[in-house]
């Protein structure tokens, strides 16, 4: 699959100087930061999904500093 995307001047040229210094293709680095982003947004999901199913039960969340500063003696 073929996509087109506008870059920066700054980051074309980054990317060249990037494949140039490495001996990559400009397509590796741009599927390689591709699949990095897609996996962090992937994962963002799933945890915002955990913690809607979590919540839907009745359970309620509490943020950490709230439970490290929580006296259980």
């Amino acid at each position: 699959m073929t996509i087109s995307i506008r870059l920066t001047a700054d980051q074309e040229s980054r990317l060249e100087m990037l494949a140039r210094r490495t001996g990559r293709s400009k397509s590796f680095y741009v599927r390689t930061a591709l699949h990095e982003y897609l996996a962090d947004m992937e994962d963002a999901f799933a945890a915002d999904a955990a913690i809607d199913a979590f919540e839907a039960g009745g359970r309620r969340s509490r943020p950490l500093s709230e439970l490290a500063t929580r006296s259980d003696s």
